[in-house]
């Protein structure tokens, strides 16, 4: 069984930390993004992943040479132009296209979730029709797009663009699994299948929805992304997985990675992940964040609402909070306060920043 999945775009919305990296390659939860949708795959039994990339597609290729060996294939399928949603599967057709006719996944790499495939190939076979899409509840759905389906049989009746009146609470989770044949559909151009594949489906009565079980979000901004994380860890909690730290210093669902160093004193939780090489001293209170490879944070120091980039440095004393944003290499001064500072890569924070700004 094959999958693509949608690598896409420049990643602005989570800058600074994509500057260095493509967004796919941003830590979540201790390892790379789409790292969570490859072994997801792998587990129920896709033996090749297509990345659809048009942006630093050789980081993106050396960095996924290791996974290779772990009995999945990867192959980068590169864009020279955007191609929208749809335009990479016509690109990818001769990969995704084989003899055994079955049909592969297609996943949006922003996306997190329990990844529940292994249902989804059940109901897409107990229907029968062309496409099946994954739907997600939503409490505002005038936000989304709407996906109107038919209660019971999960046939997708139509498609409501961010509707003025209800019309339903249910909208795109952006993972899917398709017959091959949907590929004759797409043209190689710039095309969105949300809105020009899928409704031609849905009129001839051959798209299905199931409803996604369990927490799903788009991480692809930080408000998100820290959103998702909390989400991620309770889904850890509710499944009793091993990986939660215990001690009398944690509060709440916290990942710690196990070559992270922690000191004395701390206070650490809820919804924190600490990733690996990190060195956290004493005395340090961390909440609702995101602490990447590398992080030395200094005695005293407060942080919570926030993302700290790979081997960066907070001060002594220092309060970091309100959905700051520190890119790779950002080192932030003892006593220094920052309310939503969104930094650049390798900046030195002598200063505090007492509103939400960026700082070049």
């Amino acid at each position: 069984m094959k999958a693509l999945i949608l690598v896409g775009g420049f990643g602005t919305r989570l800058r600074p930390l994509t500057l260095n990296v493509p967004k796919p390659l941003v830590d979540f939860a201790n390892k790379p993004m789409i790292l969570h949708q490859i072994e997801a795959l792998k587990a129920i039994g896709v033996t090749e992943v297509v990345l659809a990339i048009s942006y630093q597609p050789k980081i993106m290729q050396n960095f996924l040479k290791e996974f290779e060996k772990k009995d999945i294939k990867i192959t980068c399928s590169e864009e020279t132009e955007p191609l929208g949603t749809a335009g990479p599967l016509a690109l990818a057709r001769d990969i995704l296209r084989d003899d055994s006719d079955e049909p592969f996944f297609v996943l949006n790499s922003d996306v997190i979730c329990d990844y529940p495939l292994k249902e989804m190939i059940e109901f897409h076979k107990s229907h029968g029709g062309e496409a099946s899409i994954m739907v997600t509840k939503v409490d505002e759905p005038s936000k989304y797009g709407v996906v109107v389906m038919e209660e019971g049989t999960g046939r997708v009746e139509t498609f409501v663009e961010k509707p003025k009146i209800f019309v339903g609470n249910k909208i795109n989770a952006g993972i899917y699994l398709l017959n091959p044949s949907v590929l004759d559909r797409i043209e190689l151009k710039p095309t969105s299948i949300e809105k020009e594949v899928f409704p031609s489906i849905a009129a001839e009565k051959k798209l299905r929805a199931m409803v996604l079980p369990g927490f799903w979000m788009d991480i692809g901004q930080p408000k998100d992304y820290i959103t998702g994380l909390r989400l991620y860890l309770d889904s850890l909690r509710k499944r009793s997985s091993p990986d939660l730290a215990v001690g009398p210093h944690i509060l709440g669902n916290v990942l710690i990675d196990e070559s992270a160093v922690i000191g004395d004193g701390c206070l650490i939780g809820p919804d924190v992940a600490i990733g690996p090489g990190c060195v956290i001293e004493s005395g340090v209170r961390l909440s609702r964040c995101t602490i990447m490879r590398g992080v030395r944070i200094k005695k005293h120091a407060c942080i919570s609402s926030s993302i700290v980039g790979w081997h960066s440095t907070v001060g002594r004393w220092a309060r970091v909070e309100n959905m700051t944003i520190l890119g790779e290499d950002v080192h932030v001064g003892d006593e220094v306060y920052s309310n939503g500072g969104v930094v650049l890569p390798h900046k030195e924070i002598k200063s505090s920043i007492l509103k939400p700004e960026i700082v070049m």
